[in-house]
C-alpha cells in the first residue's frame, strides 16, 4: 500500500513539473497545429508569436495539452502573447475548424487569413495597442526614492521619465504612456522593468474604437406594408436556428425588413450583435449611412478589403470586443469574431461575389448559414433572384420563405420590359449607332426631354475587347494568357484583365505592318464616347472598375447620380444592384447575348439574375419605368421570363432541367484544378490523382470526370487543367475527399512542380 502511495506521489510530482504545452495554428500547409512550450498565461484563443524554422510567426493558440509527440528537449517556447486582446472564443475556433474540414484546408490556413492584416504581424501590435487601449503608469509613493536613486543623471531621457512619474505621484495622478514616450523613446521597456521591480503599477483600460451620436434622434422609419410587417414579425419571433429566404421583387423594401428585424433583436438584448453581409464594397457606404441614421446610438463597424490595414484591424477589434453592435461587411466579415451574435443578414444572397476565388475558396453565404446554426439564431437570405440552391431548399421547407410581391412605394410599379430584336432592326434597315439601337436612342431622347435619368448596362469595361488587323487577321492577344488585351483608349493602353499586363497601343500591325488596325466590339468607354457624340447636351457618367480606382470615387459618382447631376449613367455590374436611383426611368441593356453562349450550366441563372437586378433600378419613385434589352435571340427562355418578371417560372424550368441532368442542387461537386508552365504536366497530375482515387473508400459512390484544360487555359504563363468530382451524397463526397486529398502529396512526388487547388461547391466550371 505504501509503495502504491509513493508511486502516485511521484506521478503527481512529474505532472506538476511537466512543462505546459500549447498547440498553435500557423498559416502553413505543413500541419494543422504545432506544439510549443507555453507561458502560464497563454489560453486557447490567444494570439501568440512562436519560432518557426528561422522565422517568427503569429499563430492562434488552439488548446493546451499535457503531453506532446515532440520530445521536451526539442520543444521551443512561445516568444510573445498578445496580452491586451481578449482571446478568440470557442465558437470562433469551432467555426474555423468547420471551414477547415469542409474546404479541406489546414486550420491555420483558415484562422490566420480570417484575421485583419495588422493582427497577423507582431510588429503592428504596439501601434494597435495605442489605438485600442489607454496605458497609464503610477509610481508607488514608497518607491519614489528608490526609482530616482536607480536612474543615473547622465541618462537624461530616462531621468526625465522618472522625474515625471515622481511629479505625477506627488499629486496622485498617473502618467499616460503617450506622455512617457514623448520624454523617453525607450519608455515602454523602462516602465516594464520598473513594473517588474514592484515600483510602478500599470493601469490599462480599453479605449472606445467606434463613434456614436447619442444625442442624435434616429431617422424616421417608413411605414411597412402588410407583407413587410409579416416578414419582420416572423424573423423577430423566431426561436433557435431559423433560416429564412426573403424573396422580394426589386424595390420591395427588403432593406427595411432587415432594419426592423435588426431593431427587434438589438432591443431584446443590450449586448447582442447583428452581422449584415453585402456582396460588394461599393454597396457599403449607402447602407452604412442608412444604418447609422436609423441607429445613431449604436456603434457600427464596417469590414471590407478597401479599408487601410490598421483601420480594418480596429473595426475588427471593435466587433471582437463586443463594442460594435452592428457589423456591416463583405464576404470576409462572415469570419469576424462576434461574441454576442444574434442575427445574420445576407443581402443579395445569390451573388457570386460571396464565393472566394483565391486561397480558401469558401462561400460566405454557406458559412453564414452554418454559423447561424452553430449559434442557434436566425439568418435571413435576401434576394429578388435567389440562387437555385437556396430556392430549392426553400421549396423543400429547409428554409422558410418570406415573400414581398409588390414594391414598397405605393405608386411604384415594376418596369415594363421590352426586347429590341436586332434582327428585326436590321431588316428594317435601321443600323446600330455604335452598338445602340434606334429604339434605345429614342427612349434616351425622351428621358432627356423629361428631365429623367437613363442607365445603360454593359458588363464589359474598357473601350473595346480587342484590336484587329483587317489585312492579316492579327488580334491583340495577351502573350501570357488565353485572352485578348483590352483597349483602354483614354489611357492609350492595352490591358489584360486577367494578369494585369499592360502595353502601349501599336501604331501598326505587329505582324504585317498594316497601319489600318481598328478596335472590335464595345466596352463602357466606347459607349460613353458614343453617347457624348449623340447627346452632346447630356451629362454622362461612367461607373466601372477603371473610373472608380481612387478611394471614395465610386461613392462620389453615385452621389452625383442621386443628386440628379447625371442624365445618362453607363456602368457594369457596379450599378446593377442595391442602388435606389429615384430618377432613373429607363434601363438599356446593351449586349447581353455574349453571356448566353457558355458551357457553364449556371450561365442562364447568372444572366437572369444580372438582368433582373439591373432592370430593377428603373421606376422606383412613382415614375413609370421601362427596360429595353437589345438582343439577337429574343426567344431565349431567360429573356422571355424576364419580360414577365417571372422568376418563379424561370426557376422551376431551371430546376427541372437540372434534376434531369443530375446537376446541383441535385448533386454535389468538387473541382480540382492544377497549374504548371506546361499543360501536359497539369493534366498528368490530375490523371495520377485519379488513379490514386481508385484505392479510396467510397470511390464507388463518387464520379470522377476526365481531366480537361480549363476554358481559360493560360493565365500569367501558367497552364491550367481541371477535373470535376460529383456525388449524390454530400457526406459521402466529403469523406471521400478527406481520404483522397491525403494522397496528393504522393501524387506531387510523381508529377513535380504542379500547384493544385480544391474548390468545394464550385460556382463556375
Amino acid at each position: 500500500m505504501a509503495d502504491d502511495s509513493s508511486a502516485a506521489t511521484k506521478l503527481s510530482d512529474d505532472q506538476a513539473i511537466a512543462p505546459p504545452i500549447v498547440r498553435v495554428a500557423l498559416d502553413t500547409p505543413a500541419d494543422d497545429c504545432f506544439d510549443y512550450l507555453a507561458m502560464p498565461e497563454v489560453a486557447p484563443g490567444d494570439l501568440v508569436v512562436v519560432p518557426f524554422g528561422r522565422r517568427s510567426l503569429v499563430g492562434v493558440a488552439v488548446e493546451r495539452a499535457a503531453t506532446s509527440d515532440v520530445p521536451n528537449g526539442r520543444l521551443r517556447p512561445v516568444v510573445q502573447r498578445l496580452d491586451w486582446m481578449p482571446p478568440l472564443s470557442p465558437d470562433w475556433i469551432a467555426l474555423a475548424a468547420f471551414a477547415a474540414g469542409y474546404y479541406h484546408r489546414r486550420l491555420g490556413e483558415v484562422m490566420l487569413p480570417a484575421l485583419p492584416p495588422a493582427l497577423r504581424e507582431a510588429d503592428s501590435w504596439p501601434g494597435l495597442a495605442q489605438r485600442a487601449r489607454t496605458d497609464e503608469y503610477r509610481l508607488l509613493a514608497a518607491h519614489v526614492d528608490n526609482l530616482l536613486a536607480a536612474v543615473p543623471a547622465r541618462a537624461r531621457s530616462v531621468r526625465a521619465l522618472a522625474q515625471a512619474l515622481a511629479e505625477c505621484a506627488a499629486v496622485g495622478k498617473p502618467l499616460a504612456l503617450a506622455d512617457a514616450r514623448a520624454l523617453c523613446a525607450a519608455a515602454p521597456a523602462r516602465l516594464a522593468e520598473w513594473q517588474a521591480a514592484g515600483w510602478v503599477e500599470a493601469d490599462r483600460t480599453a479605449r472606445p474604437l467606434l463613434r456614436t451620436a447619442p444625442m442624435q434622434a434616429p431617422s424616421a422609419a417608413p411605414a411597412l406594408h402588410e407583407e413587410q410587417r409579416a416578414a419582420v414579425q416572423a424573423i423577430a419571433e423566431a426561436q433557435g436556428f431559423a433560416p429564412f429566404l426573403l424573396h422580394g421583387v426589386t424595390g420591395s423594401g427588403k432593406t427595411e425588413v432587415y432594419l426592423h428585424a435588426m431593431q427587434a433583436v438589438l432591443e431584446r438584448d443590450p449586448h447582442s450583435q447583428v452581422l449584415m453581409l453585402v456582396p460588394e464594397i461599393n454597396l457599403t457606404p449607402q447602407l452604412q449611412t442608412r444604418i447609422a441614421a436609423r441607429f445613431p446610438h449604436l456603434p457600427l463597424a464596417v469590414l471590407h478589403s478597401g479599408l487601410a490595414d490598421q483601420e480594418r484591424s480596429l473595426q475588427w477589434l471593435a466587433a471582437h470586443r463586443g463594442e460594435a453592435r452592428i457589423v456591416l461587411g463583405t464576404r470576409m466579415a462572415v469570419m469576424a469574431s462576434l461574441p454576442a451574435l444574434a442575427l445574420i443578414v445576407v443581402d443579395e444572397e445569390h451573388d457570386t461575389s460571396y464565393k472566394q476565388q483565391e486561397g480558401l475558396r469558401y462561400s460566405a453565404r454557406d458559412l453564414a448559414v452554418w454559423r447561424a446554426k452553430q449559434r442557434g439564431i436566425a439568418v435571413v437570405l435576401g434576394s429578388a433572384t435567389p440562387s437555385m440552391e437556396t430556392w430549392w431548399r426553400a421549396g423543400q421547407g429547409t428554409y422558410r420563405k418570406l415573400v414581398l410581391r409588390e414594391r414598397a412605394q405605393a405608386d411604384a410599379a415594376l418596369p415594363t420590359v421590352r426586347l429590341v430584336d436586332l434582327n428585326h432592326e436590321r431588316q428594317r434597315q435601321r443600323p446600330l449607332f455604335e452598338g445602340l439601337s434606334v429604339p434605345l436612342l429614342e427612349a434616351i431622347d425622351t428621358r432627356l426631354a423629361r428631365g429623367e435619368q437613363s442607365l445603360l448596362f454593359l458588363n464589359r469595361r474598357g473601350y473595346a475587347p480587342v484590336i484587329a488587323c483587317d489585312s492579316c487577321g492579327w488580334l491583340s492577344g495577351c502573350p501570357r494568357c488565353s485572352a485578348y488585351l483590352v483597349l483602354h483608349r483614354p489611357e492609350r493602353r492595352l490591358r489584360c484583365h486577367h494578369c494585369g499586363l499592360e502595353a502601349p497601343v501599336p501604331h501598326h500591325c505587329p505582324d504585317c505592318g498594316n497601319v489600318d488596325i481598328a478596335p472590335l466590339g464595345r466596352g463602357t468607354q466606347r459607349i460613353e464616347e458614343a453617347l457624348a457624340a449623340r447627346f452632346p447636351q447630356a451629362r454622362i457618367a461612367r461607373i466601372d472598375a477603371d473610373s472608380t480606382r481612387r478611394k471614395g470615387s465610386a461613392q462620389a459618382m453615385f452621389d452625383e447620380v442621386h443628386a440628379g447631376e447625371v442624365d445618362i449613367l453607363v456602368g457594369t455590374q457596379m450599378v446593377a444592384k442595391g442602388h435606389d436611383f429615384q430618377r432613373v426611368t429607363l434601363v438599356g441593356i446593351v449586349h447581353p447575348d455574349a453571356a448566353m453562349f457558355s458551357h457553364d450550366f449556371r450561365a442562364a441563372e447568372h444572366l437572369f439574375a444580372s438582368l433582373m437586378q439591373v432592370a430593377g433600378r428603373a421606376g422606383r419613385a412613382g415614375l413609370p419605368g421601362e427596360v429595353l434589352i437589345q438582343t439577337r435571340y429574343p426567344d431565349t427562355p431567360a429573356l422571355q421570363a424576364l419580360t414577365r418578371h417571372d422568376y418563379d417560372g424561370f426557376a422551376a424550368s431551371q430546376l427541372r432541367e437540372r434534376r434531369q441532368a443530375g446537376l446541383p442542387p441535385f448533386c454535389f461537386q468538387v473541382l480540382v484544378t492544377a497549374e504548371h508552365g506546361e499543360l501536359e504536366r497539369a493534366l498528368q497530375f490530375l490523371q495520377a490523382a485519379r488513379r490514386h482515387a481508385d484505392s479510396c473508400q467510397l470511390a464507388a459512390e463518387v464520379q470522377l470526370h476526365d481531366p480537361v484544360p480549363m476554358s481559360m487555359v493560360r493565365i500569367a504563363n501558367r497552364e491550367r487543367a481541371q477535373m470535376l468530382v460529383e456525388a449524390t451524397s454530400r457526406p459521402a463526397l466529403q469523406r471521400f475527399m478527406a481520404e483522397w486529398v491525403q494522397t496528393f502529396a504522393e501524387v506531387g512526388t510523381e508529377v513535380k512542380g504542379v500547384r493544385w487547388q480544391l474548390e468545394i461547391d464550385p460556382l463556375r466550371i
